[in-house]
């Protein structure tokens, strides 16, 4: 029989064609995140099964990252495990790498269609067109929250915006991306509000330039936080990464509801203003040390996480040592911490002052060992606190004693229940009694 028309049962003993199992491979940010759940959704809306990576496909969908030269890498590397693994499988291609080398990607062996970041939304259908993979409604899953639970996953990425409006000099996002759009709220709401009703616990909202939310419509971000927390029941809501301007007193009030997680992820990017003008950020050290220092005083234990290129066209040490005194000032509680590589098409590919790689490492080496001493000394700050956790693991009926999570201000957590087992996508008062290696040690207090 020719591959992809036999029909066999899938796990729930119901029949399947299996030419319609589809895995979507996802690298880089949390917006690709969000989108990858929404085509999941659409697939089996149109009768797919979703499969993870250990499963056979008929069809994969790879959504890749451009960010640097390292996220290209492994993009590429991901497309060639694809092929590998599902040989026969048709495969489709988006996100940033596909958009920035098209020309490219179509050389890849195996590659049937690629879909461009400018029609990411409509990919489900453009797929179905193209490929001439007829929708089959009637075997279609509706439970969404079901998929995320399958893939180990508790918490459902929700994208609001796409685009920047901004041209920082490193960024080839703002290229791939394009020009700024916002989902309409009553579009979010209904999607946040229907993930809740299927079981998930806690939310991300994701984009490009999130706290540029609304820019096209007349709305803001902190309109939209208080339509979601004031329409829907999401027991935990959090914020994806924000660029560190645009926060203003009504984005503060939206901390007054416990339901918004006390976690800001908020890229500094260097300690160094004279590096930061070079980046045309918007944001020198002391705007953002005064952002930090308002948000702390606003929001209980707010735990501030950013990211810090290393390396940068120009950067001398007098430059660096501004960047590791500063971000030691921030008490930042995580650093992505990542060396500059040149992308073709943005500003700082062309500049002169090129930082050797050898600096490049001894410079990141210091960064994470500063990293490294601010996390301990946060996660010591939380001992003897009780908090609640939203447990890892599925909602299977499986009963473990040992689980993992995080805290609130997003804390990695090791749950010992010592007896009392507990299930997956469960929110559970922890006592948190100590360290556990990278993380806080706890035990479930009386429920």
């Amino acid at each position: 029989m020719h591959r992809g028309l036999e029909i066999g049962p899938d796990h729930d003993g119901l029949a399947v064609r299996l030419d319609r199992r589809v895995h979507i491979a996802t690298l880089g940010c949390r917006l690709n995140e969000a989108e990858s759940e929404e085509w999941a959704e659409r697939f089996r809306d149109a009768g797919f099964r979703v499969v993870d990576a250990n499963a056979p496909a008929d069809l994969v969908v790879v959504n890749t990252c451009a960010v640097t030269q390292e996220a290209v890498r492994k993009s590429r590397g991901v497309l060639r495990r694809s092929q590998r693994a599902n040989p026969g499988a048709r495969l489709i291609v988006s996100g940033c790498l596909a958009t920035l080398g098209d020309g490219a990607i179509s050389a890849e062996t195996g590659v049937d269609l690629i879909v461009a970041n400018r029609d990411k939304d409509r990919l489900v259908e453009i797929a179905l067109a193209t490929l001439s993979l007829p929708a089959m409604p009637e075997t279609a899953a509706t439970d969404a929250a079901g998929a995320l639970f399958a893939r180990g996953r508790q918490r459902a990425f929700i994208k609001i915006q796409d685009g920047c409006r901004y041209s920082c000099t490193f960024c080839i996002t703002t290229v791939a991306r394009g020009a700024e759009r916002s989902r309409t709220q009553a579009e979010i709401i209904g999607a946040i509000q229907r993930l809740v009703e299927q079981g998930i616990r806690e939310v991300v909202l994701t984009g490009v330039h999130l706290g540029g939310y609304g820019s096209d419509s007349g709305s803001t971000l902190s309109e939209l936080i208080a339509r979601i927390l004031g329409e829907t029941g999401v027991p935990r809501l959090r914020l994806g990464s924000l660029e560190p301007w645009d926060l203003g007193d009504a984005f503060w009030r939206c901390f007054e509801d416990p339901r918004l997680m006390p976690h800001l992820h908020l890229p500094l990017q260097s300690g160094s203003d004279r590096v930061l003008r070079r980046m045309a950020r918007r944001c020198k050290t002391a705007q953002f040390a005064s952002l930090v220092e308002q948000g702390r005083a606003r929001v209980p234990d707010l735990n501030i996480t950013t990211d810090i290129i290393v390396g940068f066209p120009g950067e001398g040490s007098e430059d660096w040592d501004e960047t590791l005194a500063f971000a030691e000032s921030m008490r930042f509680g995580h650093i992505h911490a990542f060396a500059y590589s040149p992308r073709t098409g943005t500003q700082a590919a062309e500049m002169p002052g090129r930082v050797d790689s050898q600096t490049k490492r001894r410079r990141l080496d210091a960064l994470k060992e500063l990293e490294l001493r601010m996390r301990d000394g946060v996660l010591r700050e939380q001992i003897g606190k009780t908090v609640e956790i939203l447990c890892e693991g599925n909602p299977d009926g499986e009963r473990r004693e040992t689980r993992f999570g995080y805290t609130p201000n997003y804390l990695p957590v090791q749950i010992t229940t010592h007896g009392t087992a507990i299930e997956g996508n469960q929110l559970v008062k922890v006592g948190l009694s100590g360290l556990d290696g990278r993380a806080l040690a706890g035990r479930p207090t009386q429920r």
